[in-house]
């Protein structure tokens, strides 16, 4: 369940026909609730529960209540933590809840990141071990309260579905019974955790726990935020990258009903209205004059410009094992630069936030990614400390990396700070789209040596921003943006003489940051479609060629063998139609996916088939994993066929789905993912799908048609017959 003390009985439906003339802060039950007229208790309060860690509450009556360190965005993290935790728990999973946690790095913290966030496919493997034994440690806690209460050895007792059991005399007590004596416990240091082959829950396709009111309308996404007296707006921002508000003539736009009130911010002006279409209709009647800036004639070719010469240059050395310069020096020469566009996040829930600046406190209603940072953010923005903002989270409509930067609530902050009533702040699409923080541009040179049908020597340069430098920078050492070469320094094959170099690039102007995949989209795409390559050149198939070079990475290799095996690899196919293969090693999973294609005449493109196999070690919920990778596959196939986003006159030139297409559900092909058993520590699964398929379909139009492509989006002009790449 999702536990919710603001909404409650509210359907979605109702809220955005009738609304709700009260505040509310979301926190989760199954099915997802919402109550009205019921003060807010924080997620951490503990009166009268048993509250052994910062994860785990239960209530004299047995109701379990599991606190979430991550967001749910989609991907399911709800269900697959609260399945980690109430299997060493030993809860009953028919009563338990869940809630979104407060803002606190130090209790919530990611453990690989030490920061309350939600990304790199990592919320599953970073809290497997910590929310493990933070329920192994209750239930140990709980078993002794009950052997203490009977006068017997712990050993004797045993957990299950919410309960202890003593072996000899049969007695039970439910957790709830048990509530006050085991508060009393002092924790234990070590706890035994459970052998996988004694799992319930986890490796299990649990139903979701966020489904149901998805469906009937009941979730509560942060647009859905109602409170009394608040008003909405929406804003402009100036179209040239670094421009700023000149001058503002409102003297139209606050004639039209229901417009509040006008404010201008620094680059950004906003109208605020009785409802949305008051807001946009007076946004619309503005006349703004602004001051464009340095950035005025920027364009893509500029910037592509800039990367490749900048790409030229020596970088700084990542890894490098063997003789590079010897290597290449001997056997047949590769040389190769692939190159990958920007692109926009276009979540489906347009970027928001709802704000309420008091004089002595702050507080906002929004979905992010990284709940602390937005905290500390707003707290700047209002002039406030931070104890004095409260961020309530909410379910995303999506995130992709975008709900990892903060920016849209410092500017609804800014914007709620001129009123002294509630402001829900939307962007609309256009706005999103064109005032993004984009999936950087990325160059990737490759020089490699064939020796005996194998690569002797790989020498590979990225060239491209470096997000983590600005958005951690603790984590940008000597030079390297360790996402940027992700994928790169740990390629699956055994190369002899390696060497990776990293050349940092900022585009003028041009914000980057984290998009879905992160550093494996650029990395993956180049590695896998030199790979073809560099078969052709050897005479080998493109399997068999991989195959020589994985005989050291036995579960990269047997996930290569499976999916050729399921994908067909190597039956006569029509005229026009390829199959193309890509390994990765994403995450700490082991993907391999073979995409079948058609490419007719004028270049034009079907998907006819994708065949995907992960080995994602120990799959908490396999149901989910197949989900992820299909939703991944048809993120990163869109990508590969339509995405783009292109600069002229300092400008973003898509604006919405019309110029930045999406895969339609018509193009969507059959999708087969085979999810490998394994016992080892569970890898990341919620980004891999995106990085598996650009190559993999790069590769069955090099199959089909000979055209080796090496810059995305797909060019189809260079498919058409009698044309070259």
């Amino acid at each position: 369940m999702i536990a919710d003390k603001t909404l409650q009985g509210v359907s979605r439906r109702a809220l955005l026909t009738g609304g709700v003339a009260t505040g509310f802060l979301l926190a989760f039950h199954l099915p997802l609730r919402a109550a009205v007229n019921e003060p807010v208790q924080p997620s951490d309060a503990t009166d009268g529960k048993f509250a052994p860690n910062a994860f785990i509450r239960i209530d004299e009556i047995g109701h379990t209540v599991l606190i979430m360190p991550q967001v749910e965005m989609g991907q399911g993290t709800y269900t697959s933590i609260s399945a980690v935790l109430a299997e060493e728990l030993d809860a009953d999973w028919a009563k338990v809840e869940v809630q979104h946690a407060p803002p606190n790095d130090k209790l919530y913290g990611n453990p690989t990141f030490g920061l309350q966030v939600t990304g790199n496919s990592n919320s599953i493997r970073a809290w497997w071990t910590p929310l493990r034994k933070a329920g192994a440690t209750a239930r140990a806690m709980l078993v002794q309260a009950a052997a203490n209460q009977w006068g017997v050895e712990p050993a004797s007792c045993t957990a299950s579905k919410g309960e202890v059991t003593h072996a000899g005399s049969g007695r039970t007590l439910a957790y709830g019974a048990l509530v006050q004596a085991a508060q009393g416990q002092t924790p234990p240091k070590d706890v035994a955790l459970k052998d996988p082959k004694n799992f319930v829950y986890i490796g299990q396709s649990l139903k979701r726990l966020d489904t149901p009111d998805k469906v009937n309308g009941k979730a509560v996404y942060g647009i859905d935020a109602i409170l009394p007296g608040m008003k909405i707006a929406t804003v402009a921002t100036c179209p040239v990258f670094g421009g700023k508000v000149g001058k503002v003539d409102d003297s139209a736009a606050v004639k039209i009903p229901g417009v509040r009130k006008v404010v201008a911010l620094d680059d950004t002006v906003a109208v605020i209205g009785d409802h949305m279409w008051a807001a946009k209709k007076g946004l619309e009647a503005l006349k703004i004059e602004w001051n464009e800036g340095p950035h005025a004639k920027l364009t893509t070719k500029d910037i592509w410009q800039d990367l490749r010469a900048a790409g030229a240059k020596d970088g700084a050395v990542a890894k490098s094992t063997g003789d590079i310069a010897k290597g290449l020096s001997s056997g047949d020469r590769f040389e190769a630069a692939y190159e990958l566009p920007f692109l926009a996040h276009a979540s489906m829930e347009p970027i928001n936030a709802t704000v309420h600046v008091k004089p002595d406190s702050c507080e906002i209603w929004t979905g992010t990614q990284i709940m602390t940072r937005v905290q500390s953010e707003a707290a700047k923005a209002a002039g406030l400390p931070v104890d004095k903002v409260i961020v309530n989270n909410h379910l995303l409509g999506g995130g992709f990396g975008r709900k990892l930067e903060p920016d849209m609530v410092i500017t609804a902050v800014k914007i709620a700070k001129q009123v002294d009533y509630p402001v829900k702040v939307i962007w609309t699409r256009e706005e999103d789209i064109q005032h993004d923080v984009y999936r950087p541009v990325y160059r990737d040179q490759i020089s490699a040596s064939l020796v005996d049908g194998k690569v002797a020597a790989w020498k590979y340069k990225v060239a491209g921003s470096a997000v983590l430098a600005r958005w951690l920078p603790p984590a940008f050492q000597k030079g390297i943006d360790i996402d940027a070469v992700d994928a790169a320094v740990d390629a699956p094959y055994d190369f002899a003489n390696f060497h990776v170099e990293y050349v940092r690039a900022e585009p003028p102007a041009v914000p980057t940051g984290f998009w879905r995949g992160v550093g494996p989209n650029n990395n993956v795409f180049a590695v896998e479609c030199a790979m073809d390559e560099l078969a052709g050149k050897a005479g080998k198939d493109p399997v068999e060629f991989r195959r020589s070079m994985l005989t050291k990475n036995p579960r990269m290799l047997a996930v290569l063998n499976l999916a050729a095996e399921k994908a067909g690899w190597g039956q006569p196919l029509p005229a026009r139609v390829g199959r193309g293969v890509c390994v990765q090693p994403s995450f700490e999973s082991f993907i391999a996916t073979v995409v079948e294609a058609e490419i007719d005449d004028i270049g034009e493109i079907t998907l006819r088939r994708v065949t995907s196999v992960v080995d994602t070690g120990i799959a908490v919920n396999p149901d989910t994993v197949k989900a992820q990778i299909e939703g991944g596959l048809i993120f990163g196939l869109t990508a590969a066929l339509y995405g783009e986003i292109t600069i002229d006159k300092g400008r973003v030139q898509q604006s919405n789905f019309h110029d930045y297409r999406m895969m339609r559900i018509n193009e969507t092909p059959k999708i087969e993912v085979i999810v490998v058993k394994s016992g080892e520590a569970p890898g990341g699964i919620g980004e891999a799908g995106v990085n598996a398929g650009p190559p993999a379909l790069r590769n069955a139009i090099l199959a089909a048609t000979g055209v080796a492509l090496r810059r995305l989006p797909i060019d189809r002009k260079a498919l058409a017959v009698g044309k070259k790449a």
